[in-house]
């Protein structure tokens, strides 16, 4: 069976979207839920991904933009896009599991690039994303991005970033240079 393309169309998040952006998130990452997709990080995280305090807090930051789409009318997928003065950060990614593998993800992504290039200016998109996370790593660098082997540590003790479930996290550095 064929699934139609779907084209969503995108916005800047408010205050009262946060809740809808929260289930979002946590069902992308947590929980057997996030289990249907392909980009959870329930083997390696329990916990929180996020909450609506941490939403909202990106949503009033001006440095900020929380990218939704929509497909009519209903959230199918955000990003966070920070404005970092020389690049843009690219954070808080999330489709909606059950579609997941459509291509939404590479429509979103694109569109984050296009804004952080056209509307900001910027000439180089950064991301990190658990050393671990093999297979989304492999799918970033089909979108460009390299792996510069630059390791941050993940923020253990910290469970508004979830409960780690092995002793060896970490982040890498992704850079893809905007045309």
């Amino acid at each position: 069976m064929h699934t139609p393309t779907i084209e969503p169309a995108y916005r800047a998040a408010t205050t009262t979207d946060v809740p809808g952006l929260v289930a979002l998130i946590e069902s992308a990452y947590r929980g057997d839920a996030s289990r249907t997709g392909w980009t959870t990080e329930a083997d390696l995280l329990g916990g929180q991904r996020t909450d609506a305090e941490g939403i909202e807090a990106i949503v009033g930051d001006p440095a900020n933009r929380l990218l939704m789409a929509e497909h009519h009318g209903a959230l199918i997928a955000c990003c966070q896009l920070e404005h970092h003065g020389d690049h843009a950060y690219f954070g808080m990614f999330a489709v909606r599991p059950d579609l997941q593998r459509g291509g939404i993800g590479k429509l979103l992504i694109a569109e984050a690039e296009r804004i952080a290039r056209a509307e900001w200016r910027m000439s180089e998109m950064r991301m990190t994303v658990i050393k671990q996370r093999a297979e989304l790593i492999s799918w970033y660098e089909r979108r460009g991005y390299r792996r510069t082997g630059s390791m941050s540590p993940f923020p253990y003790g910290d469970e508004r970033f979830g409960i780690p479930r092995r002793p060896d996290l970490e982040f890498e550095l992704l850079i893809k240079t905007l045309g």
